[in-house]
């Protein structure tokens, strides 16, 4: 940014569309968003409720108004796809809030808090009235920390449908039973060549299932399709998390490119499998800003890494439209170690010379910005929003003591989103619960947790 920040500061008003919480606030974003196949709405943090609920409104709207049939979630897969069987109507909780009892593991309050169960709700209640024949609205996880969980997803299935081959299954995931429940055992042992690794298990087992797809999907129609999908893709997901975990001693950028390509490759193998129902699938993804946002324009991309926002925009162009989120203060619900506690935390006001800074100094509470190239006046303000400037990011640890260098990074916002929405006090989230089991720290990359 120029050392005087007042001609940008102009821009930023001028141009900014103001968000006053009535419900057509986001005509403009939609008119914005268009027919595109993909939208991801991204947050600066992982606990805070504004985001949550604009998220959410974003969302029932592109929903209701725009066809849109898969939420597609920072979470792991067979915690969501539990959720996605209550929405749909095909399972046996009692309420949503039953519905998100998979996700029991830190950071629980992610997906156990306020706004997901409203917006689990409504999905339910949207999909109870779609007429016969119509594509319902699902909720799915894209994530790939659920390494045991979906072994058990797998063998589970198979226990029903293929007895000797759930046999065999549980011979190869034996693999894993010396390194206990912990995978970053795993990941030490064989990342490091001191214990054989089950590289070769997880690829027959996954091979395997793959070759019996016919078999097994053909059984019941639609309802055993989708069940053989969801366990291929826990299958899948066993095999990525094994040399996700087995790699991630080798370095940061490794794993984390890994993930997030594993996201990437879920969104495209579930609207593949979508699309053969009801084409085109339509689908909006909810992540942390650091995976959304085009990594090329960051900090982090001129240090090798890619993310999803980046990796979406190669596979799918001018499909994908990002969202990105800031904040300049108020408070959010984060943990000050891995598996500790959740707490209320206080945001510090944002450092000088950060984008968030910029927009607080405009004087105006809530707002969204069109990034995208264009003439006139907005080509001025998308230009001067191409200047390097500092960004924050605050995954589920805060470390206000150590601010700029555990959550600020360099990035140039319009060339990262093609929106931000920026809501200047927040709050934190609402959890169902305070407690949560913990969950080992994993090598994941700075910003702290995300």
């Amino acid at each position: 940014m120029p050392s005087s920040r007042e001609p940008a500061i102009a821009l930023v008003r001028d141009a900014a569309r103001p968000l006053r919480g009535a419900a057509r606030d986001h005509d403009a974003l939609l008119d914005a968003i268009g027919d595109r196949r993909f939208v991801l709405l991204g947050e600066a943090t992982h606990g805070t409720h504004e985001f949550y609920e604009a998220r959410a409104q974003i969302t029932r709207r592109l929903i209701a108004e725009k066809g849109f049939t898969a939420v597609i979630v920072e979470a792991d897969w067979p915690d969501a796809y539990r959720v996605n069987r209550y929405v749909r109507g095909t399972d046996d909780d009692r309420s949503a809030d039953e519905a998100l009892g998979g996700f029991k593991r830190f950071p629980q309050w992610m997906w156990r808090n306020q706004d997901v169960l409203g917006l689990v709700r409504w999905l339910r209640e949207h999909n109870a009235g779609v007429a016969r024949g119509r594509p319902k609205a699902g909720f799915y996880g894209m994530d790939l920390y659920s390494l045991h969980a979906s072994m058990e997803a797998v063998l589970a299935y198979l226990d029903r449908v293929d007895p000797e081959a759930a046999r065999r299954a549980r011979r190869r995931y034996g693999c894993f039973d010396r390194f206990s429940d912990d995978p970053q055992v795993y990941g030490y042992a064989a990342g490091f060549e001191l214990s054989g690794s089950c590289e070769r298990e997880v690829v027959e087992q996954l091979m395997e299932l793959m070759k019996k797809q016919t078999e097994y999907a053909k059984r019941d129609g639609r309802v055993a399709e989708d069940e053989y999908f969801q366990v291929e893709q826990n299958a899948r997901l066993v095999q990525s998390a094994e040399e996700y975990y087995r790699t991630m001693f080798r370095g940061a950028v490794s794993s984390w490119n890994l993930r997030d390509r594993y996201m990437v490759d879920t969104v495209a193998a579930l609207v593949a499998h979508l699309d053969r129902f009801h084409a085109p699938t339509r689908a909006v993804l909810w992540a942390h800003n650091s995976h959304l946002g085009d990594a090329r324009a960051t900090q982090m991309g001129e240090g090798g890494e890619w993310n999803v926002g980046q990796l979406m925009r190669a596979r799918f162009g001018d499909d994908a439209f990002l969202v990105g989120f800031s904040t300049h203060t108020g408070t959010v619900m984060a943990a000050s170690a891995w598996g500790g506690p959740a707490e209320i935390k206080r945001v510090r006001p944002s450092l000088p010379n950060s984008y968030e800074r910029l927009f607080h100094d405009t004087g105006l509470p809530r707002f969204w910005l069109d990034l995208r190239p264009a003439a006139g006046a907005r080509r001025e303000l998308v230009e001067a929003l191409r200047e390097r400037s500092l960004e924050r990011a605050i995954g589920v640890l805060y470390l206000p003591e150590t601010e700029r260098a555990s959550h600020y990074f360099h990035a140039r916002l319009s060339d990262q989103f093609d929106a931000v929405i920026h809501i200047d006090e927040t709050s934190a989230v609402r959890p169902l619960e305070w407690t949560a089991e913990r969950r080992e720290p994993e090598a994941e990359t700075y910003p702290t947790g995300v």
